[in-house]
């Protein structure tokens, strides 16, 4: 509609004529205009007159895109040039920003051809503000007007504005900083473009070596990473099916106490749980001692090595799988399991030939995170690996270890992203084109079929071994906050905590007087602000997947996943290297962890939202717009209210990932925004050991608080009247044949 536009073309003006377009040392936050190279504080100058009158006079043609839509709204909305006026705009507003913001930097022009095309320039610029964020927003949606009224996705606006925003989006914070490193790939030594600089680093024995086979030497780095990714989402898939089953299907007793402890291992940065795992299972750990002195056996040395890094990276990735399964499993429609017994089918059979197959969508996307997540992971392999090497430690060590291989890293970034893109591909393959859905419109009161006793067990028998060790492993965290040494002084104290967390009055009110604070309440903002954008982005960019069909739809989803498949560390440094200049200036500021959480961390909400929407009816999408609602709405007022599992999964992930990660904040904090995990990085390096566990076993807790607050928050989605499982020992419904 013409009046849905109108805003747009003001938050361009306001971007334009009023908002600072530059942003300078204090950030984003920054309110600053700029003269003559330096800034000012100004209450009355207009911040694009103000740049404009000291001749940067290149921003002076984006008046046209911005006065263009004016032209369209004397138009009707059937007439051509109405769309394609707004298309016009669109394109040319954006481009324009996008050439003249790469084109010009802070030292003028930013490549010698158009210095010597154009001769020096006077003027700079620095990275874009709060002027240039508004104007790209409006040219966004102009965009987005002109393609809907071309009738694009059957012209609906949301749809089209949804789409475009997460296109732009993706590439301006995932393509654009992976783009500059993996480009690297194919540079000489000398910065020249040359083919054989990736095939020779491509094909080098230590990515590919098969010493492992042939004789008693270590594969190359390749296989190691694919078989131990491969071992991992095999085993993260089927805990997380089990911990599913006992909670969604079983009469387990305390289900609320297991739901909860299943999410633990996901709030507790990786190092923790390895140093966990190596004081139990080392070769001085308390398990491995006393089996040593038992069966008067020589201490081994096998959890340093795949092993342990399996160990670590299944006991940390299966909260994701079972984040993801818990709604699928739920989801599944209790009548199609009554019809089958109805049938005369027992509960094996009905799990195995009704119930199981619904779950795949569930499993596939499980499955898929859990390979992902095992090929990037950077902390367990670091503490755990020994001689283990894979391919996130191999690029760490070629990107900040002395060989500085940029070159190297990159090409073993490339070789990631292919493992990562067949991973993805097997998963659509398995599925199919099959449907899945179980959640129609129909009223629906029964209850859940309750496993059968053997498969029951086999659920206990497989679960709750593993939630014992989740209990000692965090058992051994929280008792190390509360010794002298953990591992040598186990003499209790309190002193770690008041270090970190001491708190006085003093004349002026509560005064934070403990070393961790700062960092604290930094990690605890930034997160709370990415969480909630994370989740929107991520269950919109699902809603898109599922629901519409628009060309190009497979490399749209494959770009969501993009960020997740490659390694922290390379996330860090690319987005270093892409935001540390003009056109965009992040480094240094609390934005850039922000977008590279969300960016980072969108994978799981998109996983998760697709897993859970696959087993929604179109038919739910379809009474709504009939009725008359738009698709924003039916979003809002009919998708989103069944979809709380995935809403809370991406919620709680992307909340207490952006609290425990290690590998791309380590690169991206400053002095102003210190991050929890890189100060408790540097209290290990410095041997401060209990602080650095005390630390820890704070933030354990608030996340497990704001993992009930959110669960609370967004509720429980009802399906059905009631949400019950029957029990193991009653009967399957029968009905008896009417006699003539």
């Amino acid at each position: 509609m013409k009046h849905a536009l109108t805003p747009w073309i003001l938050i361009g003006a306001i971007g334009f004529l009023i908002m600072p377009w530059y942003m300078l040392e204090d950030g984003l936050w920054s309110f600053y205009w700029v003269t003559d190279g330096y800034p000012f504080d100004s209450d009355y100058a207009p911040g694009i007159l103000q740049a404009t009158s000291y001749d940067r006079i290149w921003l002076l043609p984006l008046l046209l895109p911005l006065l263009l839509p004016l032209a369209a709204l004397k138009l009707e909305k059937s007439d051509p040039r109405y769309a394609r006026y707004l298309v016009l705009a669109g394109i040319s507003g954006l481009g324009w920003m996008a050439l003249q913001g790469f084109s010009i930097g802070v030292a003028g022009w930013q490549y010698i051809s158009l210095e010597s095309f154009a001769g020096p320039l006077e003027q700079n610029q620095y990275g874009m503000g709060y002027g240039a964020l508004l104007c790209a927003a409006s040219f966004l949606m102009f965009l987005s007007h002109g393609l809907a009224a071309k009738g694009f996705l059957r012209g609906d606006v949301f749809i089209t504005s949804a789409i475009t925003a997460v296109i732009a989006l993706v590439a301006v914070f995932v393509f654009l900083p992976v783009s500059q490193i993996l480009f690297s790939a194919f540079q000489n030594n000398e910065g020249e473009l040359a083919a054989s600089a990736f095939t020779d680093k491509f094909f080098d024995d230590n990515i590919w070596g098969l010493g492992c086979v042939a004789a008693q030497t270590s594969c190359g780095i390749a296989w190691n990473s694919l078989a131990l990714a491969l071992s991992t989402a095999t085993l993260t898939t089927a805990l997380g099916l089990a911990f599913a089953l006992v909670v969604t299907r079983t009469g387990f007793r305390w289900k609320k106490q297991l739901r909860l402890l299943t999410v633990l291992p996901i709030i507790t940065p990786p190092f923790v749980i390895g140093l966990a795992l190596i004081l139990l299972f080392g070769r001085s750990g308390v398990v491995t001692q006393t089996f040593a002195d038992l069966f008067s056996i020589e201490p081994g040395r096998w959890l340093y090595g795949m092993p342990g890094v399996l160990l670590a990276q299944v006991l940390s990735f299966t909260p994701i799988s079972f984040l993801v399964l818990i709604g699928v499993v739920e989801g599944v429609s209790p009548s199609m399991e009554e019809a089958s017994q109805t049938l005369r089918a027992d509960r094996w059979r009905t799990f195995v030939n009704v119930s199981f197959p619904l779950m795949k969508p569930g499993l596939a996307n499980a499955f898929l995170l859990g390979f992902i997540e095992s090929m990037a992971d950077f902390g367990n392999p670091m503490v755990l690996g020994g001689d283990f090497e894979v391919l996130s430690t191999e690029i760490f060590f070629a990107i900040v270890g002395a060989q500085n291989d940029q070159g190297y890293a990159a090409v073993l970034a490339i070789l990631l992203l292919f493992f990562t893109l067949s991973a993805f591909f097997a998963q659509r393959l398995w599925l199919g084109k099959k449907s899945y859905t179980t959640v129609s419109g129909k009223a629906e009161s029964g209850a859940h079929m309750g496993v059968n006793p053997m498969l029951r067990r086999l659920c206990y028998a497989t679960a709750l071994p593993w939630a014992a060790l989740t209990i000692v492993i965090y058992g051994m965290i929280m008792f190390g906050g509360f010794v002298q040494n953990w591992g040598f002084d186990h003499s209790f104290t309190l002193q770690h905590y008041a270090d970190a967390f001491a708190i006085e009055w003093g004349d002026h009110g509560l005064l934070w007087q403990g070393a961790a604070w700062d960092s604290f309440w930094t990690t605890i903002s930034i997160s709370a602000l990415a969480a909630p954008l994370t989740a929107a982005v991520g269950l919109l960019t699902a809603y898109l997947l599922v629901r519409q069909q628009f060309r190009w739809k497979n490399a749209f989803e494959f770009g969501t996943m993009l960020s997740f498949a490659i390694p922290g560390t390379v996330i860090g440094i690319s987005y270093i290297l892409a935001f540390n200049v003009p056109p965009l200036e992040l480094t240094g500021t609390g934005v850039i962890l922000v977008i590279c959480f969300i960016f980072r961390n969108m994978p799981v909400g998109v996983r998760g939202g697709i897993a859970a929407m696959s087993q929604l009816d179109k038919s739910l999408d379809e009474a709504s717009l009939t009725l008359g609602a738009n698709s924003f709405k039916t979003f809002r007022q009919v998708i989103l209210p069944l979809l709380r599992p995935a809403i809370v999964a991406a919620l709680v992930y992307s909340f207490v990932r952006a609290i425990t990660s290690v590998s791309a904040v380590i690169f991206l904090v400053s002095a102003d925004h210190n991050m929890a995990t890189s100060y408790i990085i540097g209290l290990v390096e410095n041997g401060e050991f209990g602080i650095a566990i005390a630390y820890c076993s704070v933030l354990i807790l608030v996340m497990m608080a704001a993992i009930l607050g959110i669960n609370a928050l967004v509720g429980e989605r009802k399906l059905r009247r009631v949400n019950r499982v029957t029990t193991e020992s009653s009967p399957a419904p029968q009905f008896k044949e009417k006699q003539a």
